[in-house]
């Protein structure tokens, strides 16, 4: 199955990740869907459109909380879709009289529960992760240098959160930042050279993307630890510096191997492998 799908019973729940905050967004259409027992989308999303804005005019802050993300529909397009944490979605169950209100609780609340379990023992998270990958054909060298970048990357969110980074966009500018100062180009683009949407970049790199991925991101914390940089200007320029060391070291690795290290391989068919 996708891994931008979830299921809650025969219902197909769609949800994206935001990599940046760490957090699964999930489609409130869908989970309305599943809620109200409802086979027809069209009359699920008029359902929900009804629902919104009843409670808006009672001034709820659940539908305050929700935001628009684009989502694959059933005919392969993308289309701005109205999305939702888990914690929001507890919080819109309870305005909705169905028989399915508890089981959809229950639900969300794992994902939840997983997610609180990850964080006090981190290791499950990874466990998780390192099965999921081998079941999708990554290879153990491959296994090993990602979760090693996620390691490096989590110790610069720390930085951040602890020096005056708090809002998710400016994680995900920051994160830019580094990825164009040390790739040539923006995380955008670097998806649309693999052919990916929704997906998760860091999934779908090669080693050495991983790995000098890893690099500017160390070098970029190390220089803003130098420093005791705080705050969106000092942390950017932190990231410039990091992501050019980076920089510098593919260009040379470029010129010795006469191989580019941006790559269009992705692991979208399972079992194909990238060149390293």
């Amino acid at each position: 199955m996708d891994n931008n799908l979830t299921l809650f019973e025969d219902y197909k729940i769609r949800r994206v990740y935001d990599e940046p905050t760490e957090t699964w967004h999930f489609s409130v259409v869908d989970v309305i869907q599943a809620l109200i027992q409802q086979p027809d989308h069209l009359t699920a999303r008029k359902y929900w459109n009804k629902l919104k804005e009843r409670l808006r005019l009672e001034g709820s802050q659940s539908v305050t909380n929700c935001h628009q993300l684009k989502m694959t529909a059933a005919d392969g397009k993308n289309y701005l879709t109205d999305v939702a944490t888990a914690e929001t979605l507890l919080r819109l169950v309870q305005s909705v009289p169905s028989p399915k209100a508890e089981p959809i609780k229950l639900w969300l609340a794992k994902v939840g529960y997983e997610r609180m379990q990850e964080i006090a023992d981190p290791a499950l998270s990874l466990n998780r992760a390192r099965e999921t990958w081998k079941k999708h054909g990554r290879s153990t060298q491959w296994i090993q240098q990602r979760m090693l970048g996620q390691e490096t990357r989590n110790k610069l969110t720390d930085y951040w959160k602890e020096h005056d980074i708090n809002k998710p966009d400016e994680f995900a500018i920051l994160t830019n930042i580094i990825h164009q100062e040390w790739a040539e180009v923006t995380v955008k683009e670097h998806k649309a050279i693999k052919g990916l949407k929704t997906q998760n970049l860091r999934d779908h790199m090669n080693e050495a993307e991983l790995i000098f991925t890893a690099l500017a991101e160390m070098s970029t914390r190390k220089i803003a630890e130098s420093v005791e940089a705080k705050g969106m200007p000092e942390n950017a320029q932190a990231g410039k510096k990091g992501g050019g060391i980076a920089r510098k070291a593919r260009i040379e690795l470029e010129s010795v191997t006469g191989r580019k290290v941006i790559s269009p391989g992705n692991y979208l068919k399972s079992g194909v492998d990238h060149q390293s």
